[in-house]
């Protein structure tokens, strides 16, 4: 079926529906109207279970094992850096049913058709490659603590899972997440109650970072977790474009923002609650986390690390797959975001088998980076949202001659001011932290707001020339 047209806004092609064991027609084209389904509160379990994984519990354990903080310090920057992130991914979901197209689409208005391959070339790469194979490590290290199976064939198991999952699309995606929720909720809910009550939330703080003080600490926790969290942002309406146009938004931004909150902060205070209990009593870390477990329980976990890295997988093949659509690349039409969903499969297989050695040293260099680039794209998209507010602008967002290059002048000044100045981590020290180190690391927090206050002054409104084509004046 050819592609057509609502306006020059091209519509996906192909019956979809509600079908589940079916493989999800199109690309990136906006969702026809007859396709458009589901509510906001499936939006929770979609959000939540894919953060009820091990990539979130070692986050905590950061806090508290490497950035020096006590356990109160801890719970205090994990609630304030996922609150903000949170409160960002509700206000980018509610985009979704408006105007029923993937979030890097939508990203085209803040930074143009072709300006836009900046931010999209970044969440290609870090969702379809980066992510997929940091929480494929993790998934194979459970699943080979569990059955004592080779790591390498605990991958090839994993990986398989999730491209299945992925390939087959949206509402497979959704369905999964629903019926995973339960599962790991009732596991890490029975988890956490037993690592909190063996923990000493008391105990004094580590040692940390050397050269970085308690502030520096906090913020390089905060800078983290927001990070973390706000790594799912690039993806938000790419989950809430099939629900029908008149849903009601504020729902669907507060079950979306929920599903990341409550799934982020609770499973980071459990690990940043496990590092109290004692020294970690093996190099695998999923194995390190449910030492102090029943054995039953402990196995439970694994079990539930296992599905929960899978659950985080799905979305970033399947978000990294459309994201990498954006960039203009041609392929079959009916099959295009499911054969790029199996490629990234195969990359990040690949990727992550180099991963399985020295696991905790790479997952904790990963997670401290991943926010570098988001915090500026979010800074210009949250701004570009704001001011268009009272705008229609659907018509831009397939055009090939629309430009808005205040975006990603702004995103790249974000980028390098923020990173050049006040990068903290083991391959490089921005120059403000070299001669201050107690300050940690805040280059999320000056990428965003840096990003914003120059896309803000840079951008022009944007207008209709005589040959239909857009620009700013």
């Amino acid at each position: 079926m050819a592609v057509v047209e609502e306006g020059v806004e091209p519509l996906r092609e192909g019956a979809y529906g509600t079908k589940v064991v079916a493989v999800e027609p199109g690309g990136i084209e906006k969702i026809p109207l007859a396709d458009r389904h589901g509510t906001p509160l499936n939006l929770f379990w979609t959000w939540a279970s894919p953060n009820l994984e091990f990539a979130t519990i070692y986050l905590g354990v950061l806090a508290t094992l490497v950035f020096g903080l006590t356990f109160w310090q801890a719970v205090a920057a994990i609630v304030l850096g996922n609150a903000l992130s949170s409160i960002a991914h509700g206000v980018l979901s509610a985009r979704g049913p408006v105007h029923g197209v993937p979030e890097m689409v939508l990203s085209r208005g803040a930074f143009g058709f072709w300006g836009n391959l900046l931010p999209a070339g970044f969440l290609s790469v870090t969702a379809g490659i980066g992510w997929f194979a940091v929480n494929s490590v993790s998934a194979s290290f459970a699943l080979n603590a569990l059955t004592d199976l080779p790591t390498w064939l605990c991958l090839v198991v994993v990986v398989l899972a999730q491209v299945v999952i992925a390939f087959l699309g949206h509402n497979f995606v959704h369905s999964f997440e629903k019926w995973a929720f339960p599962v790991l909720a009732v596991i890490f809910l029975v988890g956490t109650v037993v690592v909190l009550s063996k923990s000493n939330p008391g105990a004094p703080a580590g040692e940390g970072i050397p050269g970085v003080g308690t502030a520096g600490g906090f913020l390089l926790t905060l800078a983290a977790v927001f990070g973390y969290a706000s790594g799912w942002n690039p993806y938000a309406a790419d989950y809430t474009r099939y629900l029908p146009p008149d849903t009601n938004r504020r729902q669907v931004g507060i079950f979306a923002g929920l599903g990341i909150f409550v799934a982020c902060t609770v499973l980071q205070i459990v690990g940043a609650a496990s590092v109290t209990i004692g020294p970690p009593a093996s190099d695998n870390p999923t194995l390190a986390f449910v030492d102090e477990m029943p054995s039953l329980l402990a196995n439970l976990t694994l079990l539930a690390i296992a599905i929960g890295g899978v659950s985080a997988n799905v979305l970033n093949i399947y978000s990294g797959s459309m994201s990498f659509l954006t960039m203009g690349v041609k392929l079959p039409a009916h099959l295009r975001r499911a054969l790029v969903a199996l490629t990234f499969g195969v990359v990040g297989f690949v990727v992550a088998s180099f991963g399985l050695e020295d696991a905790g040293h790479k997952y904790e260099n990963f997670l401290l980076v991943i926010g570098y680039w988001i915090a500026p794209w979010l800074g210009v998209t949250l701004v570009d949202l704001w001011l268009r507010r009272s705008q229609d602008y659907g018509e831009i967002l397939y055009d090939r001659r629309y430009a808005n290059w205040a975006g990603p002048i702004a995103m790249v000044a974000g980028l390098v001011v923020s990173i050049g100045l006040f990068s903290n981590q083991a391959q490089y020290t921005g120059l403000v932290v070299r001669s201050n180190p107690a300050i940690g690391d805040v280059t999320p927090i000056v990428g965003l707001l840096l990003a914003a206050f120059v896309y803000f002054s840079l951008r022009l409104p944007v207008v209709r020339r005589k040959d239909g084509s857009y620009s700013q004046i």
